[in-house]
């Protein structure tokens, strides 16, 4: 049976992760989270205070981190967490701040070409789901499957609103919808690869589906993708 890539992209909050994580295992695939990476970028930026004025991002010092970067992937007993520099960094980039960050910095160009080349290299062999913005479209414009996920704004506010309470981390319902939509338009106006769908990805709209709904098609996709 031949080795696939699987590309998804789609909106922030939309599932992608868990989406692709349930798909990776269903297929026995390696499961890369592209957004996890950007987030390492922007927490490294964070701590050495980068990212401290809005709108303003010291380019020389961020190339010159980017390059002390070594951002992968470890098996826990929790899951696959993101690793910066040997150390498990999963719950810090988890943040909306850290989350708000990411989105600076995915839109610098030498960060992206920097990861991308990275997350090509990682599925160079095939066999690999991996999600993020730009995944059909950049990183591999010739995956066999690719399904670009969205929902709207209103009901992907709400998971987030829902994920933030059960962190213990209290927001007003409106101050997640406007960073939804903040965030959905720097990701689809920025200038280096902006979030679209590309012409031969498959909508997947899971606004009104369940997680066994949606696992169920995204299945039904990839067993016709690998035959």
């Amino acid at each position: 049976m031949k080795k696939i890539v699987v590309a998804i992209d789609g909106h922030s909050s939309c599932g992608k992760s868990t989406m692709a994580k349930a798909l990776a295992s269903y297929a026995g695939y390696k499961y890369v989270d592209t957004g996890a990476m950007y987030r390492a970028v922007a927490l490294a930026a964070s701590r050495e205070g980068l990212l401290d004025i809005p709108n303003e991002i010291d380019l020389a010092k961020l190339e010159k981190l980017l390059a002390t970067l070594e951002i992968d992937f470890i098996v826990t007993s929790q899951g696959q967490h993101t690793s910066l520099n040997g150390i498990d960094v999963e719950a810090e980039i988890r943040t909306l701040q850290i989350g708000n960050a990411a989105s600076r910095v995915s839109a610098i160009p030498f960060v992206r070409t920097q990861l991308v080349s990275l997350q090509q290299d990682m599925g160079r062999a095939k066999g690999i789901v991996m999600d993020g913005r730009d995944i059909g479209t950049v990183v591999f414009p010739n995956a066999e499957l690719k399904v670009f996920v969205t929902a709207s704004p209103e009901v992907r506010a709400k998971r987030r609103f829902d994920e933030l309470l059960a962190k213990g981390t209290p927001m007003s319902f409106d101050d997640v919808l406007k960073d939804v939509l903040d965030r959905d338009y720097r990701d689809t106006h920025r200038e280096v690869s902006p979030l679209k769908q590309a012409d031969d990805a498959l909508l997947l709209d899971n606004s009104n589906m369940t997680r066994e709904e949606q696992s169920a098609l995204l299945q039904s996709w990839f067993d016709k993708r690998i035959l």
